[in-house]
């Protein structure tokens, strides 16, 4: 079931979180108090947990022309399934995005407008040819040394592991990537050919293929690995 906000009040929300069946009546709803509010509260439609006082980790998902929809669509919506607040952002703004096989996808903001919001703790870069525009922005480098140097997680599949490279990120780490990209990373990387390689808060993966791996070993990671075991089961996989 997706997620849906609904306009309660921080009062409200005070009453509801009294009741301890209050997940069975409202499971699938996301609670959301507002920016500033004393609490942030929400339901997770896969397993019915009822969080308040908690903060609901948070992903930062990158797109731009050209970006592989598979990877991109998956890893937004895995997390998304496993009570992740994701914010998809444009790196070339908030217009609409073709993907690599003409998919267009409409970002929730730009990448400019999401960095003011965060900070994130994941953020994660989609491969496909959009994978050189990603490496060619200043501003996308900025996101990733700060997300790097905050200690927080930095995710790329496909050929977005060349990103990495291209803005000094996690050098001399293991990881993986698409075969195309392979030897450009292998003098600065520990190389691998797993399907998924973490390596501290670096996660990387191969292609549309791995996609699914990528995305619930990042829900494992944002949330445990109970969570991303019933995300998993929830879609039959």
């Amino acid at each position: 079931m997706a997620a849906v906000t609904l306009p309660l009040s921080y009062n409200l929300i005070n009453r509801i979180s009294r009741f301890h069946h209050c997940t069975s009546i409202l499971r699938g709803s996301v609670i959301k108090t507002g920016s500033g509010s004393k609490s942030n509260c929400f339901i997770n439609s896969i397993h019915s947990k009822y969080y308040c006082g908690t903060k609901m980790k948070s992903a930062l998902v990158l797109i731009v022309d050209g970006s592989e929809e598979m990877e991109f669509t998956i890893s937004a919506d895995v997390l998304r399934r496993a009570g992740v607040a994701v914010t998809v952002a444009g790196v070339e703004g908030s217009n609409p995005v073709k993907c690599s096989r003409d998919v267009v996808i409409v970002p929730d903001t730009s990448l400019a407008e999401a960095v003011k919001k965060g900070p994130y703790d994941a953020l994660v870069l989609p491969g496909g040819a959009g994978y050189v525009k990603f490496s060619a922005s200043a501003e996308v480098g900025n996101a990733l040394k700060e997300q790097e140097k905050a200690g927080r997680i930095v995710a790329a599949i496909c050929a977005a592991p060349a990103v990495l490279k291209a803005h000094g990120i996690a050098k001399g780490k293991s990881l993986t990537s698409y075969p195309s990209v392979k030897e450009e990373l292998v003098s600065d990387y520990k190389y691998s050919e797993d399907k998924v390689v973490i390596d501290g808060n670096l996660v990387t993966s191969r292609g549309p293929g791995t996609a699914f791996d990528f995305a619930l070993a990042l829900a494992e990671k944002l949330t445990d690995k109970e969570n991303a075991e019933k995300v998993k089961k929830a879609m039959l996989l």
